[in-house]
C-alpha cells in the first residue's frame, strides 16, 4: 500500500453528553454526521460508505442502524455503496477504523462517515441495569452470583490497589484528574462542576471498594468521524490529516473469571504490536486517550502502554502528572467518568477526542500545544480485549 491510498481521518463532529431526552436519537446521528462532514470539508453526498457503531439503549434504534436507515436519513439512499454495522462493545471504534482503512486502502471507499450516538442518559434506568447485569457476563456461571459491570469494575479495583499499593486517595484522583480536563470541554456531561478526593471517598460506597464518583455516568452523547485516502486529502487541498501509525491488540478472556490478572489486563500484548508497527514508543506520545470507566481500567492501561511505570500510574495521577499542565496529557475530553459514559460511544468519544487533538481542532483551553502523536486504546464487554490505535498528525 502506498502512502497514497492509506486511510487518515480529516474531519470530526460531536455533540454535547448529558441527559438530553428531547434530542431524537436519529436526529442526533444526522446531526454529527453533518456536523462532521462539514468538518472534513465535504458535503453529504460525497459520503460513499457509513461504517455504525452500535447503540445499547434500545433494540429497534439497533435494528434501524443494521438496516441502513441512516443512508435514506441523510440522502443517500442509492448513492452510498455500503451501511454496516461493527461492533465489539468499548472497543468497538477500534475496530471499525481497521475496516474504514482497509476499505479506503483497497479503494472500496473514498470518503468513510464512522457515526455513534447513544441515549443511556435518557434511557429507562430500570432497563440499563437490567442489561448492565446480563451482557458480558456468563449466564452460567457468573451471573447467578451476583455479577454486574460495577461489581467487575471493584474486582478490577480491588486488584489493581493490592498489586500496586495504591491508596483509595491514589484511585480517587484518577477521576478528579479528569474531571480537570472535562471543565476544559464544552461538549462534557460534567463541564460546570469541580470534584476533590475528598468528595470521592465520601461518597456512597456503589460496590466496594468502589465509591459513587467513580463509576461512570450513563449519558447521551453523538460523534462522527470522516476518512478518506491521503492522496484525496492533499487533492481537496487539507493541510493537516490524522493517519493510523500503528495497530495492536489483544483479546485476554471473555469471563472476568478467566483473566489471568486482573491488575494487567491485555494492554501490554496490543501495544507492543502497535508500537513495533509505528516506529516509535510511549516516549514519544504527545497525549493519550485510554479507555476509563473505572480509575483502575485506566491505570492498568497507562501501564500496559508504557506511559507509567508498572504499579504507579494512580500515584502519578495523583501527583498530577497527566492533569491540565501536567507531565503527559491523559483523557482530555474528561473520559467517560466525567465527559459521560455513552456505551460503546466511550471509546469512540475518547479516538475523536484524540483525532481532534492532532487535527488542532480541540479549543484554546485544552489544545495540546504541538501535538503529533496520541496513544488510544479502547476496551470491550467486561474488559475482554485491549484495543491499541497510535495515531500521528500529518501536515502537507
Amino acid at each position: 500500500m502506498s502512502e497514497q491510498d492509506e486511510g487518515v481521518f480529516i474531519g470530526v463532529g460531536e455533540l454535547p453528553s448529558g441527559r438530553y431526552p428531547n434530542r431524537p436519537f436519529m436526529g442526533d446521528l444526522v446531526n454529527v454526521a453533518v456536523a462532521a462532514v462539514r468538518d472534513a470539508g465535504l458535503t453529504v453526498p460525497d459520503i460513499d460508505t457509513i461504517l455504525l457503531i452500535p447503540c445499547l439503549h434500545s433494540p429497534a434504534d439497533q435494528a434501524d442502524l443494521i438496516f441502513s436507515r441512516v443512508v435514506e436519513e441523510l440522502g443517500l439512499h442509492g448513492r452510498a455503496k455500503s451501511s454496516y454495522m461493527v461492533h465489539s462493545g468499548g472497543s468497538t471504534s477500534d475496530n471499525t477504523i481497521r475496516d474504514a482503512a482497509g476499505l479506503i486502502a483497497t479503494g472500496r471507499a473514498k470518503n468513510v462517515l464512522v457515526l455513534q450516538a447513544e441515549k443511556w442518559g435518557s434511557a429507562p434506568v430500570g432497563e440499563m441495569i437490567d442489561m448492565l447485569t446480563a451482557n458480558g457476563i456468563p449466564r452460567e456461571w457468573e451471573k447467578p452470583s451476583g455479577l454486574s459491570f460495577n461489581a467487575v469494575g471493584a474486582l478490577i479495583h480491588r486488584r489493581y490497589m493490592h498489586a500496586s499499593g495504591s491508596t483509595a486517595a491514589d484511585m480517587a484522583s484518577v477521576c478528579v484528574a479528569l474531571r480537570e480536563w472535562s471543565r476544559l470541554n464544552p461538549n462534557a456531561m460534567y463541564k460546570d462542576r469541580t470534584l476533590s478526593v475528598e468528595q470521592v471517598l465520601a461518597s456512597k460506597v456503589v460496590c466496594d471498594p468502589l465509591h459513587a464518583f467513580e463509576c461512570p455516568m450513563l449519558a447521551d452523547g453523538a460523534v462522527g468521524l470522516v476518512m478518506t485516502s491521503a492522496g484525496n486529502a492533499r487533492r481537496l487541498g487539507k493541510d493537516r490529516w490524522v493517519k493510523v501509525a500503528g495497530s495492536g491488540g489483544c483479546v485476554s478472556h471473555y469471563s472476568i473469571g478467566q483473566e489471568a490478572d486482573l491488575a494487567v489486563l491485555g494492554w501490554e500484548k496490543a501495544s507492543v504490536e502497535a508500537y513495533e508497527e509505528a516506529g516509535w514508543g510511549p516516549a514519544d506520545a504527545d497525549l493519550a486517550e485510554v479507555y476509563d470507566s473505572y480509575a483502575a481500567v485506566l491505570a492498568s492501561g497507562m501501564e500496559g502502554l508504557g506511559l507509567a511505570p508498572k504499579g504507579e500510574a494512580a500515584r502519578m495521577f495523583a501527583a498530577g502528572d497527566f492533569s491540565p499542565g501536567g507531565r503527559l496529557p491523559v483523557n482530555t475530553n474528561g473520559g467517560l467518568l466525567s465527559a459521560g459514559h455513552t456505551g460503546v460511544g466511550g471509546g469512540t468519544a475518547l479516538l475523536a477526542e484524540g483525532v481532534r487533538q492532532l487535527l488542532g481542532k480541540a479549543g484554546p483551553d485544552r489544545q495540546v500545544s504541538g501535538a503529533d502523536r496520541a496513544v488510544c486504546g479502547g476496551s470491550g464487554g467486561t474488559y475482554m480485549d485491549s484495543q491499541v490505535l497510535l495515531l500521528e498528525g500529518v501536515s502537507a
